[in-house]
């Protein structure tokens, strides 16, 4: 049964933000040679990995999914996935134009002109992940976004199992000419640094395993990535909201993974009890009650606050992932969430597939730093500056003496050559 606790509760909501990997220097240790094997032997190293870990023979013929394979992929994925797939494309597509940043140029002072120039990243990676089930809305929330900046080479990088065909189709139907069977560590590898396969990319996006979370870990500075995320979160608001939506939700991602955290916060005792009971009965009927049972007894819990504001401070203190509230009004509360969801027909699962923002989210407390993956993750705002003499001349004061204090002479000069 999953607790029930108050907000004053510091210890248990304390070793509920705790939770985390296995010993994560333990698996970067492990991947470390991982790394630098494919980093000085390439492809040699990189089918290595493959037929150690996946059990996979691969070599340069065959790395690459063929056309063939994309034909064949079509005809085991069936037309309502195929709608589904470009229904949900269109909308994050929608989404993403919406975010793209504008150019800007503005004359500040008289002869000072300053702005910002929007320039897509080159070359991305996206990392798929694909275990007992694919994940195609996972190729559409890095590619969609990553097309919509104007990303011009972007290749696919996803585990050989025999069960992509959906990640293959979405992949195709999004335009994407070169797709890896490749996954781990060995992956993210051959993407940072580039083999005689595969292409090196200047940045690498996408969630994956223990192991792919350590792998960019390590490339990171060699390339750029989007962020370190672990397990998966929700946290739910509500004072007066249905029991059965707010259980649903919080299984829907108690489900995902053991180390899952979904924490359901109200100022009502009465409804907190009825949630405690719907979990109960709504277990029973999942496929995958093992894994949310046990994440929900490890990770889960019901807080009772004292107040909504008592309520938001432990959320905000915790930074979930997702945070959905009932009202509206309580927007202006949020400080710290990687997705916000409002209303009790704002289900999670619509951000997780079609609405339009990413699903690619900050876990454990990142969300006080960052948002979600998005178009802007695939564009570059280089500054602009267009000084007129005159400009430099209502400058140069300031510029002198803040290079005399940093003991830089040479700015200081060349400021003064100019205006002799």
């Amino acid at each position: 049964m999953i607790q029930i606790i108050k907000s004053s509760d510091k210890n248990e909501i304390e070793a509920i933000k705790k939770r985390s990997f296995v010993d994560f220097d333990l698996v970067v240790n492990r991947v470390r040679p991982v790394i630098k094997d494919i980093k000085q032997k390439g492809d040699a190293a990189l089918f290595y990995y493959t037929r150690k870990y996946d059990e996979v023979e691969l070599n340069k013929e065959i790395v690459k999914v063929g056309k063939r394979e994309i034909k064949e992929a079509y005809k085991k994925v069936n037309e309502k996935t195929i709608k589904a797939i470009k229904k949900a494309a269109a909308n994050i597509e929608r989404y993403c134009r919406l975010q793209l940043p504008k150019e800007w140029s503005k004359e500040v002072e008289k002869g000072i002109t300053v702005g910002q120039l929007v320039r897509p990243i080159e070359s991305v990676g996206c990392y798929i992940p694909c275990g007992n089930f694919p994940l195609p809305s996972t190729v559409l929330m890095t590619v969609v976004p990553a097309k919509a900046a104007g990303v011009k080479e972007i290749i696919i990088c996803t585990p050989p199992r025999k069960n992509n065909e959906s990640i293959l189709v979405a992949a195709d139907i999004l335009g994407v000419k070169k797709i890896f069977k490749v996954g781990g560590a060995q992956a993210v590898a051959a993407m940072a640094y580039g083999t005689e396969s595969i292409p090196k990319v200047d940045k690498i996006v996408g969630p994956g395993n223990i192991y792919v979370t350590a792998a960019k870990k390590l490339v990171y500075g060699d390339v750029g990535i989007d962020f370190i995320a672990g397990p998966s979160e929700i946290m739910i608001i509500a004072e007066e909201g249905r029991a059965e939506f707010i259980a649903a939700d919080m299984l829907s991602q108690a489900e995902h993974d053991r180390l899952a955290s979904a924490i359901f916060v109200t100022t009502s005792e009465k409804l907190a009890k009825k949630v405690q009971k719907e979990l109960e009965r709504q277990l029973k009927e999942l496929k995958t009650k093992d894994i949310a049972q046990e994440s929900l007894r490890k990770y889960g819990a019901v807080i009772i606050a004292k107040n909504i504001d008592d309520a938001f401070k432990v959320v905000n203190d915790f930074a979930p992932e997702h945070l959905e509230i009932e009202d509206e009004k309580w927007l202006s509360k949020v400080k710290n969430a990687g997705a916000v969801f409002v209303g009790e027909y704002s289900v999670e699962a619509a951000g997780d597939y079609c609405s339009g923002p990413n699903h690619v989210l900050p876990t454990k407390g990142f969300a006080k730093a960052r948002a979600g993956l998005s178009v802007l993750d695939f564009v570059k705002m280089p500054t602009i500056q267009n000084i007129t003499k005159d400009g430099l001349k209502s400058l140069k004061d300031t510029i002198v003496n803040l290079a005399s204090v940093e003991g830089l002479d040479a700015h200081k000069k060349s400021v003064e050559k100019r205006l002799k």
